[in-house]
């Protein structure tokens, strides 16, 4: 797993990109999984969207949580199928305001 998370306070809501990539480029174990037990998420962690490229060896998801710990353990779930990259995020918006001050 790659981690490219920065340190941020605990309760205060963040915005995760979730890089999955399939093991052996195969879906099938990640959908079977999903379809008998969902999610797996524990409360705390919000599925906000997600997107799987076209060749169906990766899926782009938008997690967001106050505990990045309770995101570990939703990936714990999963390890075996997937390999995980994260990415803290924020909106293009708040991107524009942090910015904003530059030009």
């Amino acid at each position: 797993m790659q981690d490219s998370s920065t340190v941020s306070l605990e309760g205060e809501t963040v915005l995760y990109m979730i890089v999955e990539k399939f093991k052996n480029g195969d879906p099938l174990p990640i959908y079977r999984r999903f379809r008998d037990h969902g999610r797996l998420a524990p409360e705390g962690v919000h599925y906000v969207g997600s997107w799987v490229d076209e060749t169906l060896e990766r899926c782009f998801q938008l997690m967001e949580t106050d505990q990045r710990a309770l995101l570990d353990e939703w990936m714990t779930h999963w390890r075996d199928v997937t390999d995980f990259e994260v990415y803290p995020v924020i909106t293009s918006a708040e991107a524009a305001a942090r910015v904003s001050t530059y030009f």
